[in-house]
């Protein structure tokens, strides 16, 4: 009985695999799978019900890791922020060590090293008028805010530091201050 259990799914076996063209594929239930579809690159498609490239988000939604900042990119923004704008960070050694890192990487080429106005850019007559931190009326808001914005020839930061490493750039610069007014 084994035996012809064996041998019938031997013949079947054998039945089946001769049936196949191999110049034929078989039955493909997922096409796009096998055979890609190629688009063309900004080509117009009708994916999209208003005719865009892609989605507009839905009204009111946040961006994942995007916090929002009230205060606007504005002369009163700057004020406002630079009187009630607070940092959420504790002074620490580790804030301190990662907000002096991110100066010298960020800001020390035009402020200096030692928040004087005096970076290699500025004694090389690239930028002229590089503010001394000493002659500034500035607050951690302030410098948060200018660090988020810009100000004046100085671009805005808020692409290359995050808003924790913002914090901790301001309270290197107010370490920093605190030196030079003495």
């Amino acid at each position: 009985m084994k035996y012809k259990v064996l041998l019938a799914s031997i013949v079947m076996a054998l039945g089946v695999q001769s049936c196949a063209d191999p110049s034929r594929p078989n039955y493909q239930y997922f096409p796009n799978m096998y055979e890609p579809v190629g688009y063309e690159t900004y080509a117009d498609s009708d994916a999209f019900a208003n005719g865009i490239e892609a989605q507009i988000p839905v009204e009111g939604s946040i961006a994942r890791g995007w916090e929002p900042y009230d205060f606007p990119d504005t002369n009163e923004g700057y004020e406002a922020a630079k009187a009630s704008l607070t940092s959420p960070l504790e002074i620490t050694d580790a804030h301190t060590a990662n907000g002096k890192e991110l100066y010298g990487i960020y800001c020390a080429v035009c402020h200096g090293n030692k928040g004087d106005g005096q970076g290699i850019l500025m004694t090389r007559e690239k930028f002229l008028g590089v503010p001394n931190y000493a002659d500034r009326e500035i607050t951690p808001g302030s410098i948060y805010h200018v660090l988020m914005y810009g100000k004046n020839a100085m671009g805005s930061h808020a692409g290359q530091v995050n808003a924790e490493e913002r914090w901790q750039i301001a309270q290197h610069v107010m370490e920093l201050r605190s030196k030079l007014v003495k």
